[in-house]
């Protein structure tokens, strides 16, 4: 069963994301976000590789079909690169190790910035 939490911007003190799937899976990161439709309000999803690198947290756009944030997270959760992900795109790969990798709608390239440290909140 996946973990759910929300995503806080502890530089802001802002939610973010109010329903962050937690995916540390390999059958969870392989599927990600393909074959979806669109993403629900607040929804996102947050892989977690289990040692930061460049090509551990790279991530592909095949069998999407609408834009998606794509935000890597260094292993204390501070941002290190971010990017628009474009559908059908074959790699987008981090300038900088990174050990999370968030999927979002793309709004929210617009409320973080690289250095800022975000926290995963489990909730019940």
């Amino acid at each position: 069963m996946a973990r759910m939490g929300r995503l806080i911007n502890t530089s802001t003190g802002t939610i973010l994301l109010s329903k962050v799937h937690w995916c540390d899976s390999f059958l969870c990161k392989l599927r990600g976000l393909m074959f979806r439709s669109h993403l629900e309000d607040g929804e996102g999803l947050l892989m977690v590789e289990p040692r930061a690198s460049r090509s551990g947290a790279s991530i592909h756009m095949l069998f999407m079909s609408f834009p998606i944030a794509t935000i890597w997270l260094d292993g204390s959760m501070c941002v290190v690169d971010s990017v628009l992900a474009k559908p059908w795109r074959p790699a987008y790969i981090p300038a900088k190790a990174a050990k999370f990798t968030l999927e979002a709608s793309s709004d929210l390239l617009s409320k973080v910035s690289v250095g800022e440290t975000l926290v995963f909140e489990p909730i019940a």
